[in-house]
């Protein structure tokens, strides 16, 4: 930023603020002096005026530049970023920073030309915390990933980060689940994301949107054409919220759009899953959607696959833990079968029992579709002659080093080379597979779900976790 830009900048922060810079504007001026190529200015109010805004000396390091911040501010300096200070990606998730540690962490990155990944998820940062950090984003255009989960920021935190995307240009993927952003919140990303297309994934899952929520969300989506992936999974939109939500997602369009939507818990019902059905009739860029926890029944599957029926485009359907039976997964095969442009190649239904006219239906329907996977919760019902006993998948793994004497360890030390017991889900699939342990893909599946409970693409088979 050149020595104008900042001025306007600076006068516009006292603006807002309503003070006057100490011994006036002009000390602008006489602070950089001729020294503007040796001067870094902190566009943030170190010490929460906005008439101290700093000028640092660009010869210190972003080391000792967060250390001189944190004895400012009065807090304890977090080793951990020290020590990774250069890397890619600084993970600080559950550190305890509250607002103050969030602003020392905030003048150091002012200029860092390093970090392109950020995850401050879990530090009671709060809305003040929040401000500080979008305050850094108005200048840093190096960070592209940034997670900011479970901070309690709830609205004026919501409002400062909303203002931000306005602005900011490199933030790619965001993430603000578990932030107790309530209804009317949802209008600021509505906002926000009218004018900014730079974003690909957004998480506000684990929020309070409902219905008037579901209504600004719709809005957001009908009005973005950069969206990917949007996660509003754990909120309560229900009928109402949903069939909003659903009446973004008709609008037609020409560009790049969301192409991933996770609603699952929302309690969407019959009514939501109707309204999916027709957004589904017109969307033409959606390729994933999960449903999973949605109070759908038979029916509302059935209303479901009405859209089915003239989409071409989604590939992965994601309905496991709601009220189907084997009537509704036999609807959910059926549409596949009697659609000859659907691009569906994954259902996931995994806790449905089916019976022994689903399996065979379905053997016929993937001699047609090859590339077809269906996950079901097995054999069972009335019609099944006898009823399969559910096996545990980790027990089976047990089992099968058990009978050769091997520890956990030994099957996996290929892929877990540091010994930490956690490997990336990608590296566990396919050391499953390519062994000889008789699982099959759905318990595969199964058991990655709760080996990554909270789905960060990470699977821990410690002693305890399973």
């Amino acid at each position: 930023m050149s020595l104008e830009e900042y001025k306007r900048h600076y006068a516009s922060l006292n603006s807002e603020s309503g003070c006057e810079p100490v011994g006036g504007r002009s000390s602008i001026s006489v602070a950089f002096g001729g020294e503007e190529e040796r001067l870094h200015y902190i566009p943030i109010p170190v010490l929460g005026k906005v008439s101290e805004v700093k000028l640092i000396r660009k010869d210190l390091s972003t080391e000792e530049l967060y250390l001189q911040a944190c004895q400012l501010v009065g807090v304890v300096p977090v080793r951990y970023f020290l020590r990774n200070l250069g890397s890619a990606t600084i993970n600080l998730n559950h550190h305890g920073l509250g607002p103050l540690g969030a602003k020392a962490l905030a003048i150091a990155l002012v200029t860092d030309m390093h970090t392109t990944t950020l995850e401050l998820a879990d530090n009671s940062l709060l809305a003040k915390g929040a401000r500080y950090l979008t305050e850094m984003l108005r200048a840093n255009f190096t960070i592209h990933n940034l997670d900011l989960s479970d901070n309690h920021l709830q609205s004026a935190g919501a409002e400062c980060v909303a203002k931000m995307l306005l602005e900011n240009i490199s933030i790619k993927s965001l993430k603000l689940s578990g932030n107790r952003f309530a209804e009317d919140d949802a209008k600021w990303f509505a906002d926000a994301f009218a004018s900014n297309y730079r974003v690909k994934e957004l998480d506000l899952s684990h929020n309070q949107f409902c219905g008037r929520g579901g209504e600004h969300l719709g809005q957001m989506i009908a009005n973005n054409d950069g969206l990917e992936v949007l996660d509003l999974s754990w909120n309560h939109l229900r009928m109402k919220g949903a069939v909003a939500f659903c009446a973004g997602l008709k609008v037609p369009t020409h560009k790049h759009t969301a192409q991933c939507h996770i609603v699952s818990f929302n309690g969407f019902g019959n009514e939501g899953a109707l309204a999916l059905g027709e957004a589904l009739k017109f969307n033409n860029t959606m390729v994933h959607l999960d449903l999973n926890n949605n109070r759908i029944s038979d029916e509302g599957a059935s209303l479901l696959c009405k859209g089915l029926e003239t989409n071409d485009t989604l590939r992965v359907l994601q309905m496991a833990y709601n009220s189907l039976t084997v009537e509704g997964a036999l609807t959910l095969i059926n549409v596949v079968k009697n659609t000859p442009k659907t691009a569906i190649e994954e259902i996931n239904i995994c806790n449905v029992l089916v019976n022994e006219n689903f399996v065979q239906l379905l053997e016929l329907i993937c001699q047609e579709h090859p590339s077809l996977e269906v996950q079901y919760g097995g054999v069972g019902g009335f019609i099944a002659k006898k009823p399969r006993k559910r096996i545990d998948p980790m027990k089976v793994i047990q089992d099968y080093l058990d009978q050769r004497k091997l520890r956990l360890w030994d099957f996996f030390r290929n892929i877990d080379k540091d010994g930490t017991m956690r490997v990336p889900v990608v590296d566990f699939r396919r050391a499953v597979q390519q062994s000889s342990i008789p699982l099959e893909k759905f318990q595969i599946e199964e058991l990655i779900q709760r080996l990554d409970r909270d789905r960060t693409g990470i699977v821990d088979y410690r002693p305890g976790r399973y």
